[in-house]
C-alpha cells in the first residue's frame, strides 16, 4: 500500500492512538490493582493489631507484655513473612517469625491516634509493609506497635494481573483497530462515490457533480470541481472554436492560390506553379491536420457509450478509396463482422479506416484488406496491405506526426499521426506490425468499456 495514501495513514493513526491508550490504561490499572491490594492487606493487619492494643500491659517493675497474640498462625511461624513488634523504653517483644531479628522504627513521631505505612527492605525480604503507630498506654509508658507483611504475593498477584490485562487488552486493541478499519472504510466511501461521479463527468464534459447527493464536509470539494469543469468545457469550447474558424478561414485563400497557380501553368511557368502547388499542398495538409486535432479533442472531450457498426463504414471507405488511382488497380477486402462495433461516431471511424486506406493503397502491390473481431474486452480492427511493408525500428517513427514512411511521394505524412490522435481519443490503442500478406499491418484496439 503506498505511504501516502489516506486510508493508510488514517488506520496507522487510529492504531497507534488506540495502543498509547491502551498502554496507559495497562498502567494505570496496573497500580490501581497494587493499590487495592496494599489496602487490603493495612486492613487485615489493622484486623490483627486490635487485640494486641487491647493486651498491652506493663507491671510494677516496667515489664511490657501482650496477653493477646494475634490469631494468624503464621506470627508462630519463623521467617513466615508476617511479623509483629512492639518498642517501649523498657525494651521490646516481638513474634516468633521474627526470630532473632526485629524491624527498625521510624524516626517520624507521627500522630498518635493514627496508623503510619511505609515499604522498606525487612529482615529476611527485600520489601515489607510496616503499619506502625505511637501510643500512650497506662501509666504514662508510651509504645510503638509494628506489623508487617511481605510484599512478595502483592508484587506476584500483580505480575499475574498484568500479564492477563495486557492479553484482553491486546484482544481489545485488534477489535478497535477492526472497528476503526471499518470506520475509515465508511468514512472513505462517501470520496469512491465522488469518484465514480468524476468518471461520469470524464465520459462527459456536460456532466457535473450533485453537490446535494454527497455529505457537507465534501461539499466544498464537489463546488470547485464543478468549477473547474465549467471553465475547462468553456476553454477548450472557445480553443476548438478558434482553431476551426483558422482552418476553414484558410481555405478560401489556399483556393485564391491554387487557381493562381493554374493560371500559371497556363501560361507556361510551370517550374513556379509546381513550387507554389507544393507550398498550397502542405498547407492544406497543416488544415486538414487542425481539424483533425479539433475533431480528437471533440472525441476525447465528448465520450459517449455510443457505437458504430464497423462494416458499414469500412465499406463505405473502400467504396470511395477504390475510384482514386492508386485504390483502381487493388483488390479490397472488408473480413469485419456485421455485428462488430466500435466505440465512437461513424464520421470518426470513417476519418480512421480513411486515413489507413489511403495509405494502404499507395504502398499496396495487388491486396488490402480490412478485418475486425472482438477480443476479450477489447474491440481489434486492423487493416493489412501487401506492400513493401515496415521496418521494426520505424514502426513508432511512422506514427510522428509528419514523418512519411515514402520520402518520394506526395504525401505529409499525417495520416497514421491522425488516425493514432483518433483512437486514442477513445481511450483505444495503435500498432503497427508485419502484416501475414507481407506488408504492413495496423492494428487499433478499443477497450469495451
Amino acid at each position: 500500500m503506498n505511504i501516502r495514501s489516506l486510508r493508510l495513514r488514517l488506520l496507522a493513526g487510529a492504531a497507534i492512538a488506540i495502543l498509547v491508550s491502551l498502554a496507559a490504561a495497562w498502567l494505570v490499572m496496573s497500580v490501581l490493582f497494587q493499590r487495592h491490594l496494599e489496602r487490603r492487606e493495612i486492613e487485615e493487619l489493622d484486623r490483627q493489631a486490635i487485640p494486641m492494643i487491647a493486651g498491652l500491659q506493663v507491671d510494677a517493675k516496667g515489664v511490657l507484655s501482650v496477653t493477646t497474640q494475634p490469631s494468624d498462625p503464621r506470627f508462630a511461624r519463623p521467617c513466615s513473612g508476617l511479623y509483629w513488634q512492639v518498642t517501649s523504653q523498657h525494651g521490646r517483644i516481638r513474634s516468633r517469625s521474627l526470630w532473632d531479628q526485629e524491624l527498625k522504627t521510624s524516626p517520624d513521631r507521627g500522630d498518635k491516634y493514627s496508623w503510619q505505612t511505609r515499604t522498606e527492605g525487612g529482615p529476611f525480604e527485600p520489601e515489607l509493609l510496616i503499619l506502625e503507630r505511637r501510643l500512650t498506654i497506662s501509666g504514662g509508658h508510651e509504645v510503638i506497635i509494628q506489623l508487617a507483611e511481605d510484599q512478595a504475593s502483592v508484587r506476584a498477584a500483580r505480575a499475574e494481573f498484568g500479564f492477563e490485562l495486557f492479553l484482553f487488552l491486546g484482544a481489545l486493541w485488534l477489535v478497535l483497530s477492526g472497528a476503526a478499519a471499518l470506520q475509515v472504510q465508511l468514512g472513505l466511501k462517501p470520496l469512491e462515490r465522488l469518484r465514480d461521479a468524476l468518471r461520469a463527468l470524464r465520459l462527459n464534459p456536460s456532466e457535473r457533480l450533485a453537490v446535494a447527493e454527497h455529505p457537507p464536509e465534501v461539499a466544498p470539494l464537489t463546488q470547485a470541481i464543478n468549477q473547474l469543469a465549467e471553465t475547462r468545457e468553456q476553454d477548450l469550447a472557445r480553443a476548438r472554436r478558434r482553431s476551426a474558424d483558422l482552418a476553414h478561414g484558410l481555405k478560401t485563400p489556399l483556393a485564391v492560390l491554387a487557381a493562381q497557380s493554374r493560371q500559371l501553368r497556363a501560361r507556361g511557368d510551370a517550374t513556379v506553379a509546381d513550387g507554389l502547388d507544393r507550398a498550397i499542398a502542405a498547407a492544406g495538409a497543416a488544415i486538414e491536420a487542425e481539424l483533425a486535432r479539433a475533431k480528437a479533442a471533440a472525441a476525447r472531450q465528448g465520450i459517449t457509450p455510443e457505437a458504430v457498426p464497423a462494416r458499414l463504414v469500412a465499406e463505405r471507405v473502400v467504396s470511395v478509396v477504390e475510384h482514386t488511382e492508386a485504390g483502381a488497380k487493388l483488390a479490397f477486402a472488408v473480413e469485419v463482422p456485421e455485428t462488430l462495433a466500435v466505440p465512437g461516431s461513424a464520421e470518426e471511424l470513417s476519418e480512421i479506416i480513411g486515413a489507413l486506406a489511403e495509405n494502404a493503397a499507395r504502398f499496396a502491390r495487388r491486396q488490402v484488406r480490412i478485418a475486425g473481431n472482438q477480443n476479450g474486452e477489447c474491440v481489434v480492427l486492423t487493416v493489412e496491405d501487401d506492400g513493401p511493408g515496415l521496418e521494426d525500428w520505424r514502426a513508432e517513427q511512422a506514427l510522428v506526426r509528419g514523418q512519411r514512411l515514402d520520402e518520394t511521394g506526395s504525401g505529409h505524412g499525417l495520416g497514421l499521426s491522425i488516425a493514432r490522435d483518433l483512437v486514442q481519443a477513445r481511450g483505444g490503442s495503435i500498432a503497427l506490425k508485419r502484416s501475414e500478406l507481407g506488408g504492413l499491418e495496423v492494428e487499433m484496439l478499443w477497450p469495451l468499456a
